[in-house]
Order: C-alpha cells, then sequence, then structure tokens
C-alpha cells in the first residue's frame, strides 16, 4: 500500500499535516519578503504573514470591530429595560 503524501496542494489549497516542529512554526508566521497570505504550518489553507505590514492592518481592523461589537452589547442591554408609554386621549 503506497504512503499518503503528508503535504501537498488540492485545488490550489495547500495542506501540511507534516509533524509541526517550533522553528516550521516561528518561519511560517514571520516571512519577511513574502506577501501578507502564506501557507499554514500545520493544517489546511493560509495564514497572516506577520512580517507583512498589511498583516497588521487586518488585525488592528478586527480588534477594533469586536471592541465596538463588545460595547454595543452593553448599550444594548441598557435599551432593554421596560419603557413607559402614555397616551392622551383628547
Amino acid at each position: 500500500m503506497a504512503d499518503k503524501p503528508t503535504s501537498g496542494e488540492i485545488l490550489g489549497v495547500p495542506y501540511n499535516f507534516e509533524r509541526p516542529e517550533f522553528r516550521r512554526m516561528l518561519s511560517s508566521y514571520w516571512e519577511p519578503g513574502e506577501g501578507m497570505l502564506v501557507e499554514k504550518p500545520f493544517g489546511i489553507g493560509y495564514t497572516l504573514n506577520l512580517a507583512n505590514w498589511r498583516s497588521w492592518v487586518v488585525l488592528a481592523i478586527a480588534g477594533a470591530l469586536l471592541w465596538q461589537e463588545q460595547g454595543s452589547s452593553e448599550d444594548a442591554d441598557a435599551k432593554d429595560d421596560p419603557v413607559e408609554v402614555v397616551v392622551d386621549d383628547d
């Protein structure tokens, strides 16, 4: 029986199921000179390259949106309080 490949590409998406090493994990998240997305060190797909400034912009925007979402959920709790409505019949 033939051994299955532990890394490669399927339909243009990379995969790697080799046992992860610490050095490979660090080097895959910091690749100067590469684009914003790089192959994941373990698993299927791509991850952010932290050596690229665009990745930090993406992380900052995601953090700001998360912060805004948490702040708006606290405001929504205050809006759920009962409101008294007075109708004046003339």
